[in-house]
């Protein structure tokens, strides 16, 4: 009987140390951090631009940089919409109110589009 007890322990030890090893720590706040973002196919053509997401107050808020211009300013994010694998960045572009959804497709690269419109991809700067 004792027996047992030590063999049953052992392995209820090496599962859960396996399973512990198995999981890889995802970041607390997956989308807070810098993203290089693309846009594909505008009139203008691909379009790349820096998100710079913060937590404030349990929020999330943050701005676009174009990273073709240093010179031209920043654009505020006026909303955010989370869920577990999706954001939708809101901002006025040119005149015109614009949405950017992105879904999680890995711990360092998103995928999405621009007004239902324009392919988007984004990749964690590290």
């Amino acid at each position: 009987m004792k027996g047992r007890k030590s063999i049953f322990m052992l392995l209820a030890m090496l599962g859960a140390f396996c399973t512990s090893i198995a999981q890889t720590a995802a970041p607390a706040d997956f989308f807070a951090g810098k993203w290089e973002v693309t846009i594909f196919g505008t009139p203008q053509g691909d379009s790349k631009m820096i998100a710079d997401l913060a937590r404030t107050d349990g929020k999330l808020t943050g701005h676009l940089k174009n990273t073709a211009d240093p010179e031209a300013e920043k654009i505020v994010i006026t909303s955010v919409e989370e869920a577990a694998d999706k954001i939708t960045l809101g901002f006025s572009a040119q005149g015109y109110d614009v949405t950017l959804d992105l879904s999680k497709v890995d711990d360092d690269n998103l995928k999405g589009n621009l007004l239902n419109m324009f392919d988007a991809t984004a990749k964690r700067v590290k």
